[in-house]
């Protein structure tokens, strides 16, 4: 298992306080603030810790002020409803005494009854794309230093850009398809894996906001951060195969870009879905 994927796991895995109370720490990776899959996926962890028999089928989150990667996150869970076929819980993240994050997630048992569903984007396998090592060597030079700052750290999850030259300036008007995966196996755990992909869905959605535009979070112009995230769980799957993460942005105002996504397995079955409105402002001129 790489090194990566160990510290994802291990910040995943949390110190339980007391019956709904759950304590997490951060890696401290030189972040000015807490990546905010991070808190989506220790904040479903904490639910999950605390509902047995059955798996989360949807998640609505709000992002209230930055996290401060220097200090542990607190997670206090509410345990709102156990019906007989949903259970739903509300979890508040604390730092300093005051909530940074809040989550509400609904779980459901399995039931039968009529299925349909998206047809996954006719895009390039994950094979056929530079890898990462490829991106390093030939597309990276060329990029600006914040990509070459991120592509030379060592991450749990992997990236293949479908459309990776709108790192270079080109506009996407399509949407952006990326394919993900966790860089090292996972364990055989179905809520784990569902808690990795939480941690992932937030890493490249509000960027695409900006792909129409040609440009990029990356850009020292930008400052982004998530308000809010929504995922909604709706076939098994295991985040450490490659997943394409097709998405599109059909909004932009108010420096606020809306992105949505779904999710397919390699099989073309659609496993998730996940929508995010974020801050996008331009950074003013040092006059």
């Amino acid at each position: 298992m790489s090194a990566a994927v160990q510290t994802m796991l291990d910040v995943l895995n949390l110190e339980q306080l007391e019956v709904n109370l759950f304590r997490g720490r951060s890696p401290q990776d030189r972040w000015q603030r807490v990546f905010g899959g991070q808190v989506i996926g220790q904040a479903l962890v904490a639910a999950c810790r605390t509902v047995e028999g059955r798996p989360p089928h949807s998640l609505h989150c709000y992002f209230l002020i930055g996290g401060d990667p220097k200090v542990q996150v607190i997670y206090e869970v509410d345990r709102i409803r156990d019906g007989k076929s949903f259970t739903t819980r509300r979890v508040v993240a604390i730092q300093h005494g005051q909530a940074i994050f809040t989550l509400m997630v609904s779980f459901h048992i399995d039931e039968p009854g009529l299925e349909h569903q998206a047809q996954m984007p006719q895009v390039p396998p994950p094979e056929e794309l530079p890898s990462e090592a490829e991106i390093r060597a030939k597309v990276l030079p060329n990029m600006p230093d914040a990509v070459q700052r991120y592509y030379k750290s060592e991450r749990p999850i992997e990236l293949r850009p479908v459309e990776y030259k709108r790192y270079l300036g080109q506009k996407t008007e399509n949407g952006f398809n990326v394919w993900i995966k966790a860089t090292g196996p996972l364990p055989d755990d179905a809520a784990i894996h569902q808690c990795v992909l939480a941690y992932a869905s937030d890493m490249s959605l509000l960027d695409t906001a900006l792909a129409p535009h040609g440009r990029s979070l990356f850009e020292k112009e930008f400052m982004g951060a998530s308000l809010d995230h929504a995922l909604w769980f709706h076939r098994p799957f295991r985040a450490d195969d490659w997943l394409l993460y097709a998405q599109e942005t059909p909004n932009m105002i108010g420096s606020r870009g809306f992105a949505r996504g779904l999710i397919f397995r390699r099989d073309g079955a659609l496993v998730a879905s996940v929508a995010q409105e974020g801050l996008v402002r331009i950074r003013k001129k040092e006059g």
